[in-house]
């Protein structure tokens, strides 16, 4: 069987080594060389030459073929004859599965339970027998190990691997010939490793003089912390939204080859990405994947962190798997992130000719978002959505609200306003509701879960008969996580249960008993605070 990881001799390699390996590599019976493509409305907006190398645009619609398939080629006749196993999210298994095709030869997919369908159901069309288990990748690895060990397969590493490197590395070399001189800046998606690892080395060797940047996503970070200290770094959790990029721990052969070749990290969150797939559709009329515009998202972060200008900046788009669902919560997103929705909460007076008096503010503003609710005889809550030509409106709508007297506060950096309460402001609970029976005061938490049949009815079944369930909001958003907003009241004498709840429940957890936005709409009036 194919070891997991690499020998120790290989993680000395150098990226010198890696070139002579890339130009041995065999991609192009499966691969195409993909175009490098200007982006005109990219460009002039961030007042730099945007490129964009198009591995969107590959076979299975994503880099992953190249370092599979030449792995793959590279194995015996008695190891393709027992055939292969591996494990991914979706991209690296589509590579597999093309390269099994190709070769005629077995190939068992370990995938995740949260692995978009679109991506579980193009890896099974390719003749692959999937196997899905567990909610992470490091899960589904250690299933296909098991299976490996148990069958006799060949383990085809995602990142960690010399060939699977060198395969990837190939990218660069076309971006060598197709450049017309060197770009100042490349931007490349860090997951394993394997991706920056191989153009790294390659570009490092050839272009010494181009900085080499990698992008993850924040919640996904074990490159950037293992480079910042030094060693690798094991994330105890990762963010799921960027799926082809949630990887726990990077590879010691990756790691080793990313010190030497990476100038730096960027790391970009769910709506910056979500921005990224919005502008990369408005210059190609393609979708990305999340992970497959990470790159671009790193790459806009930068030019505003450093204040580039007038650069040649190249950003590989590395995957377009995406799923259909999850478009409505990219649409959703990428209006806040780009500063285009403004969503705010405004306390005006019980009095005849408030609300038309505050309508008159928002002049010919298109409205995402409006609910009204009576907080008691003096004063009315609203939570309004605007849409907003970007940040300089936005202060400006809100300074306007707040000199005609209204107290306002903006909530468009709220995670609980953003994902929950924009869709269920209104109801309270009574000021008084349950005390006589000692219910307790409501708490409200948030919950995010792997999206997976039977986690909702796992999360429900959990909680305790006793406690009363006062709110409960959940939405699927098309994406690998699904989120739960809960109102819970838990008599005092039983706090220590509730936590004991919390903890052996194994969801990330969020509590948000004292956010300001639920104290204004959804908590008792006798907890209510003031706007602004």
């Amino acid at each position: 069987m194919t070891q997991a990881n690499p020998s120790e001799s290989a993680t000395q390699l150098t990226p010198a080594d890696f070139v002579q390996r890339v130009l041995r590599a065999r991609v192009y019976d499966v691969a195409i060389e993909t175009p490098l493509e200007r982006a005109p409305n990219l460009s002039s907006r961030l007042g730099n030459t945007v490129w964009l190398k198009r591995e969107d645009l590959q076979p299975v619609f994503s880099f992953k073929l190249r370092g599979a398939y030449n792995k793959m080629v590279a194995l015996g006749p008695a190891e393709l004859a027992r055939g292969v196993i591996a494990a991914s999210a979706g991209n690296h298994a589509q590579g597999v599965a093309l390269a099994a095709q190709t070769l005629g030869c077995r190939a068992v997919i370990v995938m995740p339970v949260t692995t978009p369908e679109v991506k579980v159901q193009a890896v099974a069309a390719r003749g692959a027998e999937v196997v899905l288990h567990g909610d992470t990748y490091d899960a589904a690895c250690a299933e296909a190990l098991r299976l490996a060990a148990e069958s006799g397969l060949s383990f085809i590493h995602p990142f960690d691997d010399p060939d699977v490197i060198a395969g990837q590395g190939t990218i660069a070399l076309e971006l060598v010939r197709q450049c017309s001189q060197p770009p100042d800046v490349v931007y490349v998606a860090v997951g394993g490793g394997g991706l920056i690892a191989g153009v790294g080395s390659v570009l490092k060797s050839v272009w010494p003089q181009v900085e080499v940047v990698g992008v993850e996503p924040v919640d996904a970070d074990a490159m950037t912390r293992s480079l910042q200290l030094g060693e690798r770094v094991r994330l105890e959790q990762v963010g799921l939204f960027a799926d082809g990029v949630a990887v726990r721990e990077v590879g010691e052969l990756t790691f080793a080859l990313a010190r030497q070749t990476v100038d730096a990290m960027v790391t970009v969150d769910t709506d910056a990405i979500c921005a990224a797939i919005k502008d990369v559709f408005g210059d190609t009329r393609s979708i990305l994947e999340p992970a497959g515009a990470l790159a671009i998202a790193g790459l806009k972060a930068d030019v505003e962190r450093r204040g580039l200008a007038g650069k040649q900046l190249v950003a590989i788009a590395c995957g377009a798997n995406m799923n259909f669902d999850r478009l409505r919560f990219v649409a959703e997103r990428t209006e806040i992130s780009e500063d285009r929705e403004a969503m705010l909460a405004v306390e005006i007076p019980e009095q005849p000719g408030s609300l038309r008096r505050f309508c008159t503010l928002l002049g010919d503003r298109n409205l995402t978002e409006f609910s009204y609710r009576l907080a008691d005889t003096s004063r009315a809550h609203i939570f309004v959505g605007v849409q907003t030509s970007g940040s300089r409106d936005e202060l400006a709508l809100i300074a306007d609200v707040r000199a005609a007297g209204f107290p306002c506060l903006d909530l468009s950096n709220d995670e609980l306003a953003k994902l929950h309460l924009r869709h269920m402001v209104g109801g309270r609970l009574p000021a008084r509701a349950g005390e006589g029976a000692g219910a307790g005061r409501e708490l409200l938490y948030r919950f995010e879960f792997p999206e997976r049949p039977g986690a909702l009815m796992r999360f429900l079944t959990s909680l305790h008969p006793n406690w009363n369930i006062s709110i409960f909001h959940y939405r699927n958003h098309g994406a690998d996580v699904g989120r739960i907003v809960v109102g819970v009241q838990v008599p005092p004498a039983e706090m220590d249960d509730w936590q004991t709840f919390l903890d052996g429940l194994g969801y990330r957890y969020v509590d948000e008993t004292s956010n300001p936005a639920y104290t204004l709409f959804l908590g008792d009036v006798a907890s209510g605070v003031a706007v602004g």
